[in-house]
């Protein structure tokens, strides 16, 4: 059975007329794929929709696969948490649900017995072989159940149920190997008078001929525990072994626990296997964390989509209000305006001295406008471009940065008599993914999403210079300020509106920069535009804005 996981390259999809099945299916078909933070996505959807169909099957099914994944992820506590969570929508009743339970037992007693607590895992692993209906899983669940009796020392009973399994499957089969190799550990453990060598070798020998190089690993694992303390020479041998066929399936844990016997084995190159042991441990910790980390953007992001749905649909019923009183509106004023053409000689002086008016305002937005684009053209054009030069290759990075920093304070200073822009005929959507990538580095993701062709089609060159500055801004402003890791910005465009939604995960914006020049320029750009734009600062754990444009 494959996990249901989802693809994040569509995740804006319409999901109008999305059911949960489309979802479910789709993010089967992400997993499929090896996408899981795609197919992550997609069964946070599913199971949100199962929920809006009250559909328990469906939010079971979507509970058991997440649970199993966060399993495979090492987060034995959500695993165990979201399994629960599965079983208190299955009706066990029905046969039908029989599969699902069996696994969500399975998921629950596994992380149990990985997190040491044994006694606790046994109830669930007779849980899961209860409500199992198929005869290979029924065998894999007694051999953990078996498993975990040996962790727990109860051997008898654990040499009573391998003995059991080990009658039930045909000899020479890796099924035979692995329940051999794991009845004579057994033995071995409860009397260590005991010699499980001859057993040992027999599994070794059946998983070299069908070539299953999981359970060679197992062999070799075994094998070094036995000698351990015998013939340390040889346990040696098999830990180099272990450790060359857990490098070839790359099995990150079985490379520690080989490792960690090396060194503990006090050999002459002990000193090099604590190295490697150190380096690969924290590459997995590393590789684990950004997992988590990016299933909980992934989370983040499903639950914004389901905000935005239900806020959307309150725009939409406001709008209908709107509508019936702006038709109100509109019969009245028809009437005014039969009035209003009795006063049209007042009115043409009033509007004669309004256009007045407005054209010394427009004077003074130029000038306010010509301020702005040397903040905004110049000199976080001089930053962007420091920061392509800063992540690029074969660059002399002192020379040409201690130039363009004095290039950069030197631009602010600039009057503000002149304005160049540059015309440039690479598409709009092109020119945003260019300067948001630009921003990225080693040590930074910039995730882009909503960033289609059409998207902009019909706005106007007006609302895409602003929200180019803005985004700049906005950029320029995480790189020097936020010390963010990840950064997701989404464009979405409904209801004659721009939506533009910025997150990141860095320390927020401090106090001291809040009022400063260039976010004050931003608000501006945006309300002139008749948008609004909102700050949601977090200190030490993010920035949200979202900015809304009428179109």
């Amino acid at each position: 059975m494959s996990i249901i996981i989802v693809s994040c390259t569509n995740r804006h999809e319409k999901e109008i007329n999305y059911t949960g099945k489309i979802y479910y299916e789709k993010a089967s078909e992400f997993y499929d794929n090896g996408q899981r933070d795609s197919s992550f996505f997609y069964i946070e959807l599913a199971k949100d929709r199962f929920f809006e169909e009250n559909d328990s099957l469906g939010i079971a099914k979507c509970f058991v696969f997440i649970g199993m994944d966060e399993y495979d992820q090492g987060d034995f506590f959500g695993a165990q948490e979201t399994s629960l969570k599965a079983i208190n929508y299955i009706d066990s009743n029905k046969r039908n649900r029989d599969s699902l339970l069996c696994y969500a037992y399975n998921t629950i007693a596994n992380s149990a017995d990985e997190m040491k607590q044994y006694n606790e895992a046994i109830p669930y692993y007779h849980q899961a072989i209860k409500y199992s209906t198929n005869p290979e899983n029924t065998l894999i669940y007694k051999n953990n159940l078996a498993v975990c009796l040996r962790n727990a020392k109860l051997y008898a009973e654990s040499i009573e149920l391998s003995e059991e399994i080990l009658s039930k499957v045909p000899s020479g089969t890796t099924d035979y190997a692995k329940f051999l190799n794991n009845l004579a550990k057994t033995k071995w453990m409860a009397d260590n008078s005991y010699n499980p060598v001859p057993d040992y070798h027999k599994a070794l020998a059946i998983r070299t001929s069908q070539k299953d190089r999981w359970g060679q690993n197992s062999s070799y694992a075994s094998l070094a525990k036995y000698y351990d303390h015998k013939k340390p020479d040889s346990s040696i041998y098999y830990l180099h072994k272990q450790y060359e066929i857990a490098s070839a399936i790359n099995s990150a844990d079985d490379q520690l626990n080989a490792l960690r016997g090396l060194i503990q084995s006090n050999s002459s190159n002990s000193q090099r296997h604590l190295s490697t042991y150190l380096a690969l441990n924290d590459s997995i910790q590393q590789a684990r964390s950004a997992a988590k980390n990016q299933f909980a953007l992934i989370r983040y992001e499903v639950e914004k989509n389901k905000a935005d749905n239900l806020r959307l649909e309150k725009e939409n019923a406001e709008k209908q209000n709107r509508l019936v009183r702006q038709r109100a509106i509109t019969g009245a004023s028809i009437f005014l305006l039969l009035l209003a053409v009795g006063g049209g000689t007042l009115w043409y002086k009033r509007r004669k001295q309004r256009l007045e008016l407005e054209a010394q305002n427009r004077v003074k937005e130029t000038q306010l406008h010509l301020s702005k684009k040397i903040h905004d053209v110049v000199a976080n054009g001089i930053y962007r471009v420091m920061s392509e030069i800063e992540h690029g290759d074969e660059v002399d990075r002192d020379g040409v940065l201690d130039k363009l920093e004095n290039m950069y304070h030197q631009s602010r200073d600039i009057s503000h008599d002149v304005e160049q822009e540059t015309i440039t005929e690479i598409p709009y959507n092109e020119q945003l993914a260019s300067l948001l990538k630009s921003f990225a580095a080693d040590h930074r993701k910039v995730l882009i999403a909503g960033n289609d062709a059409e998207q902009w089609d019909d706005i106007s060159k007006r609302i895409k210079d602003e929200v180019k500055h803005v985004l700049q801004e906005l950029m320029v402003n995480m790189k020097k300020h936020s010390q963010a890791e990840q950064v997701v910005v989404r464009f979405e465009k409904s209801d004659q509106k721009l939506n533009i939604f910025y997150k990141d995960n860095g320390v927020g914006i401090p106090q001291e920069k809040s009022n400063g020049k260039g976010l004050a320029n931003t608000v501006s750009r945006i309300e002139s535009l008749g948008g609004e734009i909102t700050f949601v600062n977090e200190p030490g754990k993010g920035l949200n804005i979202t900015t809304t444009i009428p179109l």
